[in-house]
């Protein structure tokens, strides 16, 4: 589960964006929203459905267009269009700087666990080690990369990287950023890459390209095809953002359309289609038949699974960033979107469909009262109750949580609590504790 991040922007200035967001990523377990502005940058805790805490509004510098926090730490990197070449790194509970590293060019993105940090440029990559910030290997020439597309496992015990092997296909070069050595290329798409994420244990990865029509997601490290869901195929989309759940059944993608897609990764069993004597059935196996003679493509398109469930946006062409999370013990998808708000739906993992917003959380302070915005999101978007409520209606009103044993495969763990620090055990060997005065060493300007 790879923390999502919307690409550096610029600030909107028409009455669908918000003035001052400028970007909006979640952490790597998804308990807290990371959002850049004009003014400097916040930290929200996102545990909750009905309130949104803000945890940190950090003034150090304005501008921000890159701001990650490392799970539910006090360490957040930063990086402002006034000094695009520079990442600052701040210890946000004390109000300090860590530690500051300035590049050649402009830095396109950021990523981090618990063992690395990785700078990405447009034509190179910093790996660091994110205990003292040590600069431990520069990947120089790597392909023109003007999105500063990559992602990192958020499992430290490989920390995995994957990034583009090409400009013009879609090449993925899996990095292994622990033994610093490269580990396999996959060929992914024959346009070039749009997206890349990981799941929270860095042993898949799912990837789009710039078509935005497909998403595979392959076994790593060795780079075997698991699944392809298929998007749509009226237009090409440009997909925003990839994100697993945390046990990584379900898929998410966001695009600049106003439709989110869900994808479910099962294996379909070849024997349960023996045993099912309908009619459906026969003619899937006609078309199983059938694919091993037709043309590679229309093979393919037959394989290709289509949305588990949807979220229809009452937006389009707005930038947002999603992510699917469990929020007191229901599974939930996260959408943060340039107008300056979080969206939070309940999503069915049984049966899927429609998801049904149950929250709007404003990011910038109003005037207005927040039971209004809820009730206005409920008239808004919830349907008519049908006679024979679906899951995803009846979670959406106020009751008793039902037992975690109804949630198949979605973690309890709710996130740490605001503010705590990561215990020490929860970093790799030699860890850095971030309550310590001399937590690293004493230095503050570094370039590369």
């Amino acid at each position: 589960m790879e923390p999502q991040e919307t690409q550096p922007q610029e600030t909107p200035d028409g009455p669908d964006g918000h003035q001052g967001l400028i970007c909006a990523s979640f952490n790597q377990d998804i308990t807290s929203l990371s959002v850049g502005t004009k003014a400097g940058y916040r930290l929200f805790s996102v545990t909750s459905v009905d309130k949104m805490d803000c945890i940190h509004k950090g003034v150090e510098c304005p501008d921000v267009y890159i701001v990650e926090r490392l799970f539910s730490s006090s360490l957040v990197v930063v990086v402002s269009l006034s000094m695009p070449r520079r990442m600052n790194v701040y210890h946000f509970k004390k109000g300090t700087e860590i530690c500051n590293y300035s590049y050649s060019n402009s830095i396109l993105s950021v990523r981090l666990n618990r063992q690395r940090l990785v700078v990405c440029l447009e034509e190179s990559v910093y790996i660091h080690n994110i205990k003292d910030m040590k600069l431990l290997k520069t990947l120089l020439n790597t392909p023109s990369n003007p999105s500063g597309l990559c992602a990192l496992s958020v499992n430290h015990g490989n920390s995995y990287l994957a990034y583009p092997g090409s400009a013009t296909i879609g090449e993925i070069i899996i990095y292994d950023a622990n033994n610093l050595s490269t580990v396999t290329m996959i060929p992914a798409h024959d346009s070039p890459l749009a997206a890349l994420t990981f799941n929270a244990s860095g042993t898949k990865l799912a990837s789009a390209s710039e078509k935005g029509t497909v998403i595979r997601v392959f076994t790593v490290p060795e780079g075997l095809k698991l699944f392809e869901f298929r998007r749509g195929m009226k237009r090409y989309v440009s997909i925003s953002t990839l994100s697993f759940s945390a046990d990584a059944q379900f898929l998410c993608a966001s695009s600049n359309t106003e439709t989110v897609h869900i994808f479910k990764l099962e294996q379909h069993s070849p024997s349960h289609v023996e045993e099912s004597p309908t009619w459906s059935a026969y003619v899937g196996k006609m078309f199983t038949a059938a694919s091993t003679y037709l043309p590679a493509q229309v093979s393919d398109m037959m394989h290709q699974d289509r949305a588990f469930a949807t979220v229809r946006l009452n937006m389009f062409g707005l930038k947002n960033v999603c992510a699917l999370a469990t929020i007191q013990k229901l599974p939930r998808l996260l959408v943060a979107s340039s107008d300056g708000h979080l969206y939070v739906y309940n999503v069915d993992p049984q049966d899927g469909g429609e998801c049904v917003l149950v929250q709007k959380h404003r990011l910038f302070e109003t005037d207005e009262d927040p039971v209004e915005q809820q009730e206005e999101a409920e008239q808004d978007h919830a349907p008519p109750q049908p006679v024979s409520q679906s899951y995803a209606a009846t979670v959406a009103l106020p009751s008793t949580p039902p037992s975690s044993t109804t949630l198949m495969g979605y973690s309890e763990d709710g996130g740490v609590k605001k503010g705590e620090v990561i215990p020490e055990h929860e970093f790799a060997e030699g860890p850095v504790c971030l309550d310590d005065e001399n937590e690293f060493p004493p230095f503050s300007n570094q370039s590369n």
